[in-house]
């Protein structure tokens, strides 16, 4: 077993820089566009000219021009960016010494079906907490890879069903509260459920309350040391997958 992780850790060490360089490629969603109705007003203008024509009152109004994300681009970009990488860590080598370190922790107490998740967890938490987005490129494909690899365990019904189970239950939260939480939180839920419930529902129990736990001590930190006020907002993905980890492992 200690041969298992030891090469765990060496794959996590290897990925760490491909997780660098496909976080990296990711940016954060760019703003809505401001309405035209917030700009202030200009207090010099000069008056309307009275011999000016009335205006064309039958003429179509202006529409503005919002180019939407063009996010299927950013996520080649993204992972094309990542294939150039060579495996060296950068330094100080900090994310590769964490991918290699959950890599490791995740196949020591779950077995080698759960070292997907730990990278891709890896992942979509770095990608979250730089850009506050959870990108489908990273979150989707996720799914059938982690079904695949959690088909040795002999436990994929279970875990089928409980992605079902904890999606329905962010997505409610989702449609009580949909400022608290982005809709990709609810789609990482599936993951998070589905890997909880591959080692049991206590397991899917933890994982579903921790992460909540985790972001409300987190939330509280912040607030006692007034680094942040009450309508702060955060990123709950990594606080989602600290509870995955934290179910996946303590099962």
């Amino acid at each position: 077993m200690a041969g298992v992780v030891a090469l765990a850790a060496l794959a996590g060490l290897i990925a760490g820089p491909y997780v660098r360089a496909l976080a990296s490629g990711f940016g954060p969603a760019p703003d809505a566009p401001s309405d035209a109705s917030d700009a202030p007003s200009d207090a010099h203008a000069a008056p309307p000219d009275a011999h000016a024509a009335p205006p064309d009152t039958y003429a179509t109004p202006p529409v503005a021009q919002t180019t939407p994300p063009d996010t299927r681009a950013e996520a080649r970009n993204a992972f094309a960016r990542a294939l150039r990488t060579t495996p060296l860590p950068a330094w100080p080598p900090y994310l590769e010494v964490v991918t290699a370190a959950v890599a490791a922790l995740v196949t020591w107490r779950a077995g080698l079906p759960y070292l997907y998740l730990a990278l891709a967890g890896t992942t979509l938490a770095v990608i979250d907490w730089r850009t506050s987005r959870l990108p489908d490129a990273v979150t989707l494909p996720s799914y059938p890879l982690l079904a695949l690899s959690l088909i040795p365990t002999g436990e994929l019904p279970r875990a089928l069903l409980g992605a079902a189970a904890l999606t329905a239950v962010y997505g409610a939260l989702w449609l009580v509260r949909p400022a608290a939480m982005g809709f990709g939180d609810v789609k990482l839920a599936g993951l998070v459920g589905m890997a909880a419930a591959a080692r049991g529902w206590e397991a899917w129990v933890v994982a579903a309350v921790a992460g909540q736990l985790l972001a409300a001590l987190y939330a509280l930190a912040l607030l006692l040391t007034r680094r942040a006020s009450r309508d702060t907002e955060f990123p709950l993905g990594p606080f989602m997958l600290l509870g995955a980890l934290a179910a996946v492992c303590l099962a």
